[in-house]
């Protein structure tokens, strides 16, 4: 890997370990996500590691769920963080996704922790603060991470769209590697690494192109992509240089690595 051109960079942990292919929510395309029915299921598939998003309840309980609501993936309606944990525990986190599912609740990140420990997965962390709790989220999540982590697992990787998020959790678990989530790689994007702390960028898969993944990689930084469900799509990134692909169906991209 080429050596980073600016001297003053700031560097997060290794993150050395990570593989090739991540689970995107579990195995999202598979089993209804951010679930502990998804997490065994990427484990049922092979994968070694899987990514999930983890947000705070109402009473600042992490659990694991990725949108600012509940009305698209549980029998909930409104803001998840007006709810607390025992009230997000009665709601329906499968029947959306298939009525095999009917009944799975949303896990507490501390569930998700001992199923991890016990299928031997590692984990991208995703920070996914609800609006106006980023820093409270980034510190919670990673005071937590920092306790509970099974020392039978390799160090999570933490990755977050909030720069704030993450500079709070380097602060509270220095060790964890942390990556910036965009969608689009934007133009100032080595400032933005900066101000969040890391030398990692995972982005959106559609919107990156050649050009620019030649443009980080050759500056010596890491890149992995989001959301890749083609295994063509895949290997082009992959011939690319991209260090890693997280995908909802990492079953068909392990095929092809």
């Amino acid at each position: 890997m080429a050596q980073k051109t600016d001297s003053n960079r700031f560097s997060s942990p290794s993150s050395g370990s990570v593989p090739i292919v991540i689970g995107h929510r579990g195995a999202a395309g598979h089993a209804p996500e951010n679930t502990l029915a998804s997490l065994l299921k990427a484990q049922e598939l092979g994968v070694d590691w899987v990514e999930f998003d983890v947000k705070l309840s109402g009473d600042d309980v992490p659990v694991l769920f990725h949108d600012e609501t509940l009305d698209r993936n549980t029998d909930g309606h409104g803001p998840i963080a007006d709810q607390d944990l025992r009230a997000l525990q009665k709601l329906d986190a499968g029947a959306w996704f298939d009525t095999a599912y009917t009944g799975t609740p949303i896990p507490t990140l501390e569930e998700g922790l001992v199923v991890l420990a016990q299928c031997g997965m590692g984990a991208n962390v995703e920070i996914k603060p609800s609006k106006g709790r980023e820093a409270e989220t980034g510190m919670i999540v990673g005071k937590a991470l920092a306790q509970t982590w099974p020392t039978s697992l390799p160090l999570p990787l933490v990755s977050s769209f909030s720069a704030a998020a993450l500079k709070v959790c380097a602060a509270v678990a220095p060790n964890l590697a942390r990556a910036l989530l965009v969608s689009n790689v934007p133009k100032d994007w080595r400032a933005q690494l900066d101000a969040s702390q890391t030398d990692t960028l995972h982005c959106l898969s559609s919107g990156l192109r050649k050009r620019k993944a030649k443009e980080i990689l050759d500056a010596g930084f890491t890149l992995r992509c989001f959301t890749v469900n083609q295994p063509k799509r895949a290997r082009q990134l992959l011939d690319w240089g991209v260090h890693g692909i997280i995908s909802d169906y990492p079953d068909r991209i392990l095929k092809i690595v």
